[in-house]
């Protein structure tokens, strides 16, 4: 965004006409990108009212106000309950929620973790050029910490050197594990329904090590963690257990109680790309896990650096 967009601005109109096209013309004169970011943000009211829509009526001596300068419990609404956990010139760590896509797909481009993030970099750093870019993915229905790179060559050095990142997972399951602990390798395809399945032959392998944590009524918590990062990796390899996440219909949870698929991403360890020190962050499960957990899992601790 442009800098003399700092302080408020505020336009009386003078006809009959849309919103977006008048902050493209003059007296606003925003180019189509900023318009739709500062709209994005709640940065633009009509006759003091906000989170206007593009295409809201204005009328002749409708006020138009124009604000960049964001108070901080805006900027939170604007991360749409993404949280900053750490945020330096090479790395970018959040705490995505439930129910957010990592990054665009052909139904849905405009809400996702990665857009939303982008936004604010931009907004914050009132640079169009900065953003974040992805170094690995969590479902939609999985919350916890994701990992960002700043730019380009930062991503590449962290997917080149993904495995020796630690990353861990909490989950709820249906049942118990007959074993305690142990290592659950297969090999995974997705099919034409986008559904990920078991196969003897092809796909790509899936390792994944658990750790039972305790058991509650009928469900157990497990903590896992990833050898590698397959798609539904997770969910798939518990099913095939004969453990389900609770939540997941999708891969044969039956049971109702929870609103959510209960799985987390609870922690990573890894080296600074640029520094080398050793990192590692920590989040806590969200309420809904938590709830249903009981005093199954680890003590609540706030997302946390190290290095």
């Amino acid at each position: 965004m442009r800098d003399f967009l700092t302080p408020d601005r505020q336009f009386h109109v003078a006809s009959r006409c849309e919103l977006l096209s008048y902050l493209l013309g003059p007296p606003a004169t925003l180019s189509r990108k900023e318009a739709k970011q500062l709209l994005r943000f709640g940065a633009v009211s009509v006759r003091h009212r906000q989170n206007v829509r593009h295409d809201t009526k204005l009328e002749p001596g409708d006020l138009v106000t124009i604000s960049t300068a964001k108070r901080r419990r805006d900027v939170e609404v604007a991360l749409h309950g993404i949280k900053i956990v750490h945020l330096d010139e090479a790395v970018v760590v959040v705490d995505k929620p439930a129910g957010l896509l990592s990054m665009g797909s052909p139904r849905e481009k405009e809400r996702t973790a990665h857009r939303i993030l982008n936004d604010y970099l931009k907004a914050q750093t009132k640079s169009p050029s900065q953003q974040a870019f992805i170094v690995h993915r969590l479902d939609r229905e999985t919350s916890g910490l994701m990992l960002f790179a700043r730019n380009e060559r930062i991503q590449a050095a962290l997917q080149q050197n993904w495995k020796s990142v630690t990353k861990k997972y909490l989950a709820m399951v249906e049942g118990t594990p007959s074993r305690p602990s142990g290592t659950l390798k297969d090999r995974l395809l997705e099919d034409k329904s986008l559904r990920v399945r078991r196969v003897e032959n092809g796909g790509e392998l899936a390792i994944t090590h658990y750790r039972v944590l305790g058991k509650h009524g009928k469900r157990s918590v497990l903590e896992l963690t990833l050898e590698t990062g397959r798609k539904n990796q997770i969910r798939v390899q518990l099913a095939a257990l004969g453990h389900p996440i609770v939540g997941d219909s999708k891969y044969g949870a039956s049971t109702g109680s929870a609103r959510r698929l209960m799985l987390h991403s609870c922690e990573l360890i890894f080296s600074h790309p640029v520094s080398g020190a050793p990192m590692k962050f920590v989040s806590p499960p969200p309420a809904p896990m938590s709830a249903l957990a009981g005093r199954l899992l680890p003590s609540p601790v706030v997302a946390k650096v190290q290095g």
